[in-house]
């Protein structure tokens, strides 16, 4: 009983591993981590200040390019250093897990339909519980988000926290098995 609960841990942090590696397997992997990575970076950027970034947006969507670097100044002058890294780390982290979870849907495709019907309702429910920051901008929640304490990088790290610890529990997708019923 012991050995099972010193080794929980190490499996853990061996399966995080393989799930942050996965993405580095091959070129169309990396491709797609990176394009999940910059999208969420954009998403959370722009659900920071969701007003400004409407009204920028709605009067020329090619104006993207001056509202990131706005806005991630916008981010840094509110939370420092540590809210920059917070949000890429965020980003970084759903890249993973959007490249895991392809893999995963693929792998459920071969094994029969009924076994991603369950796999993608989990999808959705780990998506909407684990964005986070973004989420709240999104409903227009700023003010909550400033009432939150850290600037709320409290909240950030509680959503790297949920991002880790479901890549840890799936680990590598190659080596997931999905038993068609």
């Amino acid at each position: 009983m012991t050995e099972t609960n010193s080794s929980a841990p190490r499996t853990w942090l061996r399966d995080l591993r393989g799930a942050l590696v996965y993405p580095l397997t091959s070129n169309g992997r990396l491709l797609t981590t990176g394009v999940a990575t910059g999208l969420t970076y954009v998403v959370l950027v722009l659900s920071a200040f969701p007003q400004f970034s409407v009204q920028v947006l709605t009067r020329d969507p090619a104006d993207l390019a001056y509202a990131l670097p706005a806005l991630t100044r916008e981010v840094y002058l509110g939370s420092g250093w540590l809210g920059i890294s917070l949000v890429v780390a965020y980003a970084l982290l759903t890249g993973i897990a959007v490249t895991n979870t392809v893999a995963l849907v693929r792998h459920a495709r071969r094994a029969g339909a009924s076994t991603l019907a369950g796999i993608v309702p989990g999808l959705l429910a780990a998506g909407c519980a684990s964005c986070g920051a973004g989420v709240l901008g999104a409903l227009g929640f700023v003010g909550a988000m400033a009432a939150l304490p850290f600037e709320g990088n409290l909240l950030r790290i509680g959503g790297i926290a949920l991002l880790a610890t479901v890549l840890g529990r799936a680990g590598d997708p190659r080596t997931c098995s999905i038993d068609p019923p």
